[in-house]
C-alpha cells in the first residue's frame, strides 16, 4: 500500500512544479531581478543619493552607448571581443576535451598529468600576461592563448573527472555485450558524460569572458576590455558601466546558445 501511495503521489509532485518549467514563466521570472536592479539604480541616481561621478544614471550609460555606436566604435569593440572569446574558447575547449578524455580513460595518464595540470590551474590569469608578451608579443596570438588557457581547465577537469566516475555497472554491461575500446567509449562512456561535458563547456565559455579583460591588458586598442580599462584611466564611469553591462549581456547570450545545444545533445546522446 505504501508503494502504491508513493507511485500515485509522484506524478502529482511532478505536476505541482511543472508550471515552473514553462518558457514564459522562466523568461518573466528571470527578468524580475534585472528589472528591480534597474529601477533601484534609476531611483538612486535620480534622487541624488549618490553623485554621478560614482554612480551614473541609466540614461547616461545609454547615451554613452549611443555615442560610441554613432562613431562606429561600440559595434566594433563588441565584434572584436566576441571573436577573441570564441576563438580562444574553441582552442581551449578542444584541447581540454582531448586531454580530459585521456586523463579520464587512462590511469597512467592521470598519474602523470593530473598533478602538474592541477598546479598550473592555480596560476592567476594576470600572472600569464608578462610571460605571454615575452613569448608571443603583443599581437592577437597572446590574447587568444590567454583566453584558451581560461577555457581549457574547466573542460579538462570536469571531463576527466566524469569519465573516471562512470558507473562501473554500465561498463560491465557494455563489456558483457562485447564492447571494447572505441565502441565501449562511444556506446557507454560518452553518453554517460554528455551532461557533464556540456556543463563544462558552459563554464569554460564563462571563463573565457572572464579572461578576456586580462587578455585585453596586452597592449590592446580595441575591445570591451580595452573600453573598460581606458574608461577607468579617463574617469568615464558611464563607459565603465557600459562595458560591464555589455560583457554581462554577451556572456548571457552565448551561454543561452550553449544551453540550447545542451538540450539537443542530451536528447540525442544521453
Amino acid at each position: 500500500m505504501v508503494t502504491d501511495t508513493a507511485v500515485a503521489a509522484a506524478p502529482q509532485g511532478t505536476r505541482s512544479g511543472g508550471w515552473l518549467n514553462r518558457r514564459w514563466v522562466r523568461t518573466v521570472g528571470g527578468s524580475l531581478l534585472p528589472a528591480v536592479i534597474l529601477a533601484v539604480w534609476h531611483w538612486v541616481s535620480s534622487a541624488g543619493l549618490m553623485p554621478v561621478s560614482v554612480l551614473p544614471s541609466p540614461a547616461m550609460v545609454w547615451l554613452a552607448a549611443v555615442d560610441l555606436a554613432e562613431r562606429g566604435l561600440y559595434g566594433h569593440y563588441i565584434a572584436i571581443s566576441t571573436q577573441r572569446v570564441l576563438v580562444g574558447f574553441a582552442f581551449g575547449a578542444a584541447i581540454g576535451l582531448a586531454l580530459g578524455a585521456i586523463v579520464g580513460l587512462s590511469r597512467l595518464a592521470n598519474v602523470l598529468l593530473a598533478p602538474t595540470f592541477g598546479g598550473i590551474r592555480a596560476v592567476p590569469s594576470l600572472a600569464w600576461v608578462p610571460l605571454l608578451i615575452l613569448w608571443f608579443g603583443i599581437g592577437e596570438e597572446s590574447k587568444i592563448i590567454l583566453i584558451a588557457i581560461g577555457a581549457f581547465f574547466p573542460v579538462y577537469t570536469i571531463v576527466g573527472g566524469a569519465l573516471r566516475h562512470v558507473d562501473a555497472h554500465l561498463l560491465e554491461a557494455g563489456r558483457a555485450f562485447g564492447l571494447r575500446g572505441v565502441k565501449l567509449f562511444a556506446t557507454v562512456q560518452l553518453p554517460a558524460v554528455v551532461p557533464s561535458t556540456v556543463s563544462a563547456l558552459r563554464l569554460a565559455l564563462a571563463q573565457s569572458w572572464l579572461f578576456l579583460v586580462a587578455a585585453e591588458l596586452i597592449a590592446s586598442s580595441m575591445g570591451l576590455g580595452f573600453l573598460l580599462l581606458d574608461s577607468g584611466q579617463n574617469g568615464r564611469i558611464d563607459r565603465i558601466f557600459l562595458a560591464i553591462i555589455s560583457l554581462a549581456l554577451l556572456g548571457k547570450l552565448t551561454d543561452s546558445i550553449l544551453s540550447l545545444f545542451e538540450k539537443w545533445a542530451i536528447r540525442k546522446w544521453a
